[in-house]
């Protein structure tokens, strides 16, 4: 019982809302990674990784589709619950899939799904000011939120593909503006993707919450990646901003803490991880 009160002596308690806020605070960089399974995650999570996305990315590394499209609620609660039981320290968010909050009450709903049966901690949506009134929702009923700007998986059919995003200045000021929305509205945390280093730096330095990136440069306040390209078992080419640690390595656990190594001593994302 109390197993929070519990944990609060730990040489490392688990990581939270407001760790990852102190972090962004102190300038310490958010280690961050996926996962979709209780092996992947307990290795993943005895590497010092603050942050574990199960991501709606699954559907493309784990089920073999072209698009995270196809991934269900219950593909999602199943995996979260799977990688739930190899954490112990590590923050733990869940993707919403597509076409799982199309309304406040949807989202609502299909929250509560993953965080009482999938055990997360945080949910993840794609979508910018659009989704002001679902975040605006979900805080009110203290559903933790992880907003996901810049290059949208899951509207690749929309947008024409996976292209960088934010090139165009009024996309870049509009994309940063839906941030600011979006944490004015309850988002916690800010996450993009695909986006120009300067899109990065400046979405972070204007917002309170942490940002973090993939493929957005080396200025945000923390990284990720699926770990199925860093550790080089995803099939098919890989998008410029990943780093293949498993050949430096040699054997998954030291290609995750090495992963982990250079997000925290900020030599990941190096400028040929990065657009312009």
């Amino acid at each position: 019982m109390y197993a929070q009160l519990q944990q609060r002596g730990m040489d490392r308690p688990p990581v939270n809302v407001s760790t990852l806020r102190q972090m962004k605070a102190d300038k310490q960089p958010i280690a961050c990674l996926t996962a979709y399974d209780a092996s992947f995650a307990w290795l993943v999570d005895q590497a010092g990784t603050d942050l574990v996305l199960v991501g709606d990315s699954l559907g493309m590394v784990v089920q073999g589709h072209d698009t995270t499209v196809p991934v269900t609620v219950d593909d999602m609660i199943y995996h979260t619950q799977l990688v739930s039981r190899g954490l112990s320290r590590a923050f733990l968010v869940a993707d919403m899939p597509f076409m799982s909050y199309t309304s406040p009450q949807q989202a609502l709903e299909n929250s509560v799904r993953l965080m009482q049966e999938g055990a997360a901690m945080m949910v993840k949506l794609e979508g910018g000011s659009s989704q002001i009134r679902i975040v605006e929702y979900l805080a009110l009923h203290d559903i933790p939120v992880c907003a996901h700007l810049g290059l949208k998986p899951q509207s690749v059919h929309k947008i024409g593909g996976f292209k960088v995003q934010g090139r165009d200045a009024t996309q870049a000021r509009q994309m940063a503006a839906d941030a600011k929305a979006l944490q004015d509205a309850g988002a916690d945390i800010v996450l993009l993707e695909c986006v120009p280093s300067e899109v990065g730096k400046q979405v972070t330095e204007s917002l309170d919450v942490p940002v973090i990136g993939i493929g957005a440069g080396p200025e945000v306040d923390g990284q990720i990646l699926v770990l199925y390209d860093i550790l080089g078992i995803t099939q098919g080419r890989m998008p410029r901003f990943v780093h293949n640690y498993m050949n430096e390595t040699g054997d998954i656990s030291g290609a995750i803490a090495a992963y982990v190594e250079a997000v925290k001593a900020r030599t990941y994302p190096a400028p040929e991880h990065c657009f312009s």
